[in-house]
């Protein structure tokens, strides 16, 4: 039979759906390449916040459409089936199979017991291992690939519910990782994109000391990587080891995904943050002053219950000081089960809306001011679309995650394919873009 995942929300869940495939194949199974080629289709949901829910809900009635065409078995998992198994299954009749986040080691004795008795649900909660699995992986596209280091999470802020749908914070042994690196280099990756909801804790529980760095320096042994990036670090564990680690390795990228959340530390403590704004402004002048050339990415949270207009402007001072070269600013989810959801007041939803747009247009200016200074410089490009009809393609420099970072929009007098490296010369700038010509 033939299996279609289609996978929404975060990088995590990629991985897990990666698994799923890797499982599903060793298994005997083919996988379709569309949903109305499959007689199996597996929804792999998120459920962070209230538009993700929806986002997950709508795809999985729109999955099971393909019912009426020749699928045989809607799936659903992820996080919205482990959050919400019992009202899916009571609510959700298209679906036959509702599993959690927990359970893709499972997958085909699972589909078999649901293929002899009819609809089931199945969900277990997070266990205090990290699930190994040492199976096929998928060909990579595009020459990146994710990297799940650690699953869960034990930092507890207010707001969020990962660590009630994916269980306490797990790190994976390192031989694993170096491993599945190993793998997926093989496979085709060019890119390790190092992940979990807090890479900088990598080693708690498992070893005598956190060991992000030592990760870091066994990863540039593996043959065929030439980028490894960081997401999700947390500002209190970027140490001076972690900065000289990033600073001295030839295939760590200079960029660093460091979600900060706010710059009030009235709100910071509210969401149950470790880090206070002192805090983050030195983190943030230790890894510009050590490695100048750094990009730094955050995630900024408005709207976050008791937010005052005071502490709101405050946070756009704090924004505007910091100068951060990438920004993701998101609207406060009142999330049912989390402490914050109890908080009083609530912030309206224009409000917070406001403030989201005010935020984002002041980034828009510090963006575009960081990419004209980049007019003339060369740079490294992945290629990972064209050419267009213009002879144009695609690409990033490592200064870039893929999908929500700058691209490179370039020509180029030979013909490239996606996943090679190439040199870049910028001739222009854009508010999130670049524009250049490859040497």
């Amino acid at each position: 039979m033939k299996v279609f995942i289609e996978t929404l929300g975060c990088p995590k869940n990629e991985v897990d759906s990666r698994m799923a495939l890797g499982i599903l194949t060793d298994a005997g199974y083919e996988i379709a390449g569309e949903p109305e080629d499959a007689d199996i289709i597996i929804v792999n949901t998120c459920a962070f916040i209230q538009d993700a829910k929806e986002q997950s809900i709508g795809t999985v009635f729109e999955m099971a459409e393909y019912k009426k065409t020749g699928c045989r078995m809607l799936i659903v998992t992820g996080c919205l089936g482990q959050r919400y198994n019992d009202d899916l299954f009571r609510e959700m009749p298209e679906a036959d199979l509702i599993i959690g986040v927990n359970d893709y080691g499972k997958l085909p004795e699972l589909i078999d017991e649901a293929v002899r008795k009819g609809r089931a649900r199945h969900e277990r909660e997070a266990g205090k291992e990290f699930e190994e699995f040492e199976g096929i992986l998928p060909e990579i596209r595009n020459a990146s690939a994710y990297l799940k280091i650690a699953e869960g999470c034990d930092n507890r802020c207010t707001y969020c519910v990962i660590p009630s749908i994916r269980g306490g914070y797990r790190s994976r042994r390192k031989e694993a990782i170096l491993k599945e690196a190993e793998a997926l280099a093989k496979n085709g990756a060019k890119e390790l994109v190092l992940i979990a909801q807090d890479v900088t804790n990598y080693g708690y529980g498992l070893y005598d000391d956190y060991g992000l760095p030592e990760l870091l320096a066994d990863l540039k042994n593996v043959e065929g990587i030439k980028w490894i990036r960081l997401m999700y670090c947390y500002p209190d564990r970027i140490t001076d080891r972690l900065v000289q680690e990033i600073r001295d390795n030839p295939k760590v990228c200079k960029y660093i995904d460091m979600p900060v959340q706010h710059g009030s530390d009235t709100v910071l403590k509210a969401m149950n943050r470790r880090s206070r704004k002192a805090d983050i402004e030195g983190v943030v002048k230790l890894l510009r002053s050590e490695i100048p050339e750094i990009v730094i990415r955050t995630t900024i949270i408005v709207g976050f219950p008791g937010e005052k207009a005071a502490e709101f402007d405050e946070l756009y001072d704090f924004i505007e000081e910091m100068q951060f070269d990438r920004m993701g600013v998101f609207s406060y989810s009142k999330e049912e089960g989390t402490p914050a959801a109890q908080i009083k007041p609530q912030v309206r939803s224009d409000v917070k809306e406001r403030r989201r747009e005010a935020l984002m247009q002041l980034q828009q200016g510090i963006s575009l001011e960081k990419n004209i200074k980049r007019i003339g410089d060369v740079y490294e490009v992945l290629v990972e679309e064209g050419p267009d009809e213009d002879n144009a393609y695609i690409g990033r420099t490592e200064f870039d995650a893929a999908e929500i970072d700058n691209a490179v929009i370039f020509t180029s007098q030979r013909e490239l394919s996606p996943g090679e490296f190439v040199k870049v010369r910028i001739t222009d700038a854009f508010d999130y873009d670049l524009t250049g010509e490859a040497l």
